[in-house]
């Protein structure tokens, strides 16, 4: 059954592996999936084709037959929960894996979007400067405990996981600032999962779709 996502046409990132089809692509590279993809414009996005597929007007969505999902983690956790190699066998350690799943997209993600955000779209603004040391710490505050965690080992729970998959996904978005060097811990945890050949062959396709 032949599996469809989408994807931005011209991604805001230039195809730097930040757009969140990254994950979904990386998860179906893990776990050895072929798969096609639908490239969308802005336009095409608020489109009534592409709402019925995301009521949002976002991407990624995921086509499999008659189920059409949306929400990287709800995709990316559909993939892992059907094909072996990014949930662990055991039944404690799968809903671990799932829990920093949860915790990348819900306890971390947030300030950083809120960081990142800014930095693209505020900073201009008359706010910014008083703004910026507020939202950084904020970030620190996720980011120190999750350095904690990982100083002592290579990923969150033992062997390589969606969760791991979702929280280095989050984690990219900091690279562009620099910020990941304040903690040579996530910077290289990051680097870890850069260098997966699963990662790599997804951000190439990002990428080659983006290029000049």
């Amino acid at each position: 059954m032949t599996i469809t996502i989408t994807a931005f046409e011209r991604s805001p990132d230039g195809g730097k592996g930040l757009a969140r089809d990254t994950r979904v692509r990386w998860a179906l590279e893990e776990v050895g999936l072929p798969y096609e993809v639908r490239l969308e414009s802005f336009a095409a996005l608020k489109a009534e084709a592409h709402l019925a597929r995301n009521p949002f007007g976002q991407i990624p969505t995921y086509e499999e037959g008659d189920l059409t999902l949306f929400e990287s983690g709800a995709i990316v956790l559909r993939i892992a929960e059907q094909h072996a190699g990014l949930l662990p066998p055991d039944d404690r350690a799968r809903s671990r894996a799932i829990m920093w799943m949860f915790a990348a997209l819900n306890t971390v993600e947030p300030p950083i979007l809120e960081f990142s955000m800014a930095r693209l779209f505020e900073a201009d603004t008359p706010w910014a400067e008083a703004r910026t040391p507020m939202l950084m710490e904020r970030v620190r505050g996720r980011l120190r405990p999750l350095s904690e965690r990982l100083s002592a080992m290579d990923w969150l729970d033992g062997d390589f996981s969606a969760g791991d998959l979702m929280m280095a996904s989050v984690l990219l978005r900091l690279k562009p600032s620099g910020f990941l060097n304040e903690f040579p811990v996530l910077a290289a945890y990051v680097a870890r999962a850069e260098q997966r050949p699963a990662y790599q062959r997804a951000f190439a396709a990002q990428l080659k779709v983006n290029a000049p």
